[in-house]
This record gives structure tokens, C-alpha cells and sequence, in this order.
């Protein structure tokens, strides 16, 4: 595995990234695409990943093959192509839909801090997934994931907490995410060995 940067991004081959930011440390698989996204420090994705207009925060695991802040179509109107917005490519005189587009960026799906996005899965627009939730393989998420929350199936539903809810809680106070890099690297030995409430114990 290549050594992270705090400087840039480690973007692999093939990707296309346009009008996003990153992090320190972040890593983006080869073939996936990144637009309109902020991506927070430390996070990665794996290969061939769609990332469309999200807020994405730190010390996020998101798989292959995950969509995230997937597009819709107009399905009210008479038909639901893109040629209704992507006209220009259509015809010469024809400008493209500025609105349509502006209000698609506009609907940003949000994805927290140390969050585990299975293989496969996606996010709808407008949705959040809340710190420390997990989301499992191949799920379509459309409403909001609660922190700590581990959620699967089409579409998906609630299969447990990830901790108590007191442990979570006090998970969110800590905000260990927002550790300087070299206090992260003290607490390696901590966050390998020890379970949640024995981490708390110690650093809560």
C-alpha cells in the first residue's frame, strides 16, 4: 500500500475528479469519480466509486462500486432523458438546463465521520449518514442513517445499534476524528487493542 500524503490526495488511474476538494491523507481508487464533493481528511474510497455532490467527513471507509449522491430524472415531466437537460449535445442552437443542473448540485448528500460504506451500496441525494454508522453491502440508503447505526437491505432498514446508546454518545463527544495526527499516532496502540468503553475509559 502507498504511503499517504497530508499534502495531496493519492488519486489512482483513471479517475475523474471535477470541482471537489480533499483532505490530508485521502485516498480515491482508480476508475471512480469524485464531482462537486468536499472529501474530509483521511478518508478513502476503492475502486470505480461514483461521488456526486456530497459531504463526505473524515476517516470514511467507503468500498468499491459505492454510489454516492446518485442523480435522478425528471420523471414528472413528458420524458425523463437527458435530453431534456443535456440538450446542447443534442442540438446546435440548443443550450443546456443551467437550473436543472444548479438545483441537482444543490441536493447534497452528507457522509460522517468514521463511517463504514459497504461494497456496492448507494446513498441518495439529500440523505446523511450520521458519525459512525455503518451501511452494509449493496444497500439503497434513502432516508438518514443515525450515528452508529448499522443499516442494510433495499431499501434499507435498521439491523442494530453499533454500540450502546451511551457508548455512542460518548463516542461523539470524544470526536476522535478531529485528534491532531500526532496524537492519533500515540493512540495507535489503544485503538488496535482496545474496545470501545475500555477506549472511552481511558480517554473520554
Amino acid at each position: 500500500m502507498a504511503r499517504l500524503k497530508a499534502e495531496a490526495p493519492l488519486i489512482h488511474p483513471g479517475c475523474e475528479i471535477t470541482g471537489s476538494t480533499f483532505g490530508a491523507y485521502v485516498e480515491i481508487g482508480a476508475g471512480s469519480r469524485v464531482a462537486n464533493s468536499a472529501v474530509g481528511d483521511y478518508s478513502y474510497c476503492d475502486r470505480t466509486c461514483d461521488i456526486a455532490n456530497a459531504q463526505i467527513g473524515k476517516f470514511a471507509n467507503i468500498a468499491s462500486c459505492v454510489r454516492i449522491g446518485a442523480t435522478d430524472h425528471p420523471m414528472e415531466k413528458a420524458s425523463q432523458h437527458h435530453f431534456l437537460y443535456r440538450s446542447a449535445s443534442y442540438w446546435e442552437d440548443a443550450e443546456d438546463d443551467a437550473d436543472w443542473f444548479a438545483r441537482r448540485a444543490g441536493r447534497m448528500a452528507r457522509i460522517g465521520h468514521d463511517t463504514w460504506i459497504g461494497h456496492g451500496a448507494m446513498i441518495k441525494p439529500e440523505v446523511t449518514v450520521g458519525d459512525g454508522a455503518v451501511v452494509a453491502s449493496g444497500a439503497i440508503v434513502t432516508k438518514d442513517v443515525a450515528p452508529y447505526t448499522i443499516v442494510g437491505g433495499n431499501t434499507a432498514r435498521v439491523i442494530r445499534r453499533r454500540y450502546p446508546e451511551a457508548v455512542a454518545g460518548q463516542m461523539l463527544n470524544l470526536a476522535w476524528w478531529d485528534w491532531e495526527h500526532d496524537a492519533l499516532r500515540a493512540a495507535l496502540p489503544d485503538f488496535r487493542q482496545l474496545r470501545a468503553e475500555e477506549f472511552l475509559e481511558k480517554y473520554a
